[in-house]
């Protein structure tokens, strides 16, 4: 099944029948990726009036509640409203949900004693490319990205003139592979984030930064039509499933 999309006067055709989902889901089955030093997500049946709400128990239906972090147990999308005094929710200042992305590739460079995604491995990636968002896929791509457990790890992150570069280049929407932009212990700074949303100047509300994605070594670098799906939540982050499709001309 296709589709073709008016894209700034530019006609694009995808094939919505082959989506590339790159949202790592909460699965209790097994162990759920984890940072940011909280326990693990939970799913379990409601109890009314002594019963459990569970067809296995013998009620009529599955009832369950779930305990979770966005920021620590999901595939989430956030606003700036992850680092301002003043609450801004995601699902208020993300009014449009398809983009034009560019799926890039990066081996971190060891820097300071931190592995880190710098401003030149971007610029060689996105050279003259105009695009709405840029997914990130870092090296090593394994599976256990899917469960990594990362507090207290350091893990790869996003220098800051790296995020601005971003931001000067008219990229709305970030998605990375990693738990965060920032550094893992930067002393509240969060100079990637603040950088990216441009907080000391003219903030950008219509920005986001989703994290915890996970980009198949099977999915090429290139040029990908992007569905940000996010839950409603009034919140400043959300659970969300980014879904790429393959350009086809």
């Amino acid at each position: 099944m296709k589709a073709t999309i008016e894209y700034n006067s530019r006609k694009i055709e995808v094939n919505i029948s082959n989506p590339i989902d790159i949202s790592i889901p909460i699965d209790v089955s097994r162990k759920n990726v984890n940072a940011w030093y909280v326990g693990e997500p939970k799913i379990f049946p409601e109890v009314i009036d002594g019963e459990v709400v569970k067809v296995s128990e013998g009620a009529v239906v599955n009832f369950n509640n779930i305990h979770f972090n966005p920021h620590s147990h999901i595939t989430h999308t956030e606003c700036v409203g992850h680092i301002t005094k003043k609450v801004h929710s995601i699902n208020k200042n993300l009014k449009y949900f398809i983009f034009l992305a560019e799926v890039v590739t990066i081996a971190p460079l060891f820097h300071n004693g931190d592995f880190i995604i710098g401003v030149k491995q971007l610029k060689t990636a996105l050279r003259n490319k105009k695009r709405d968002a840029i997914v990130i896929r870092t090296l090593p791509n394994l599976e256990e990205k899917k469960s990594m457990q990362y507090s207290n790890t350091n893990p790869t992150y996003l220098s800051e003139k790296a995020a601005i570069y971003l931001r000067e280049k008219g990229i709305k929407h970030l998605l990375i592979d990693l738990p965060s932009v920032d550094k893992e212990k930067d002393d509240g700074n969060l100079l990637s984030h603040n950088a990216f949303w441009n907080t000391a100047g003219e903030i950008r509300m219509d920005a986001t930064i989703t994290e915890f994605i996970y980009v198949p070594n099977s999915v090429e670098d290139g040029e990908y039509l992007l569905n940000l799906m996010i839950a409603p939540f009034e919140n400043d982050a959300t659970p969300s499933k980014p879904v790429l499709y393959e350009i086809i001309k």
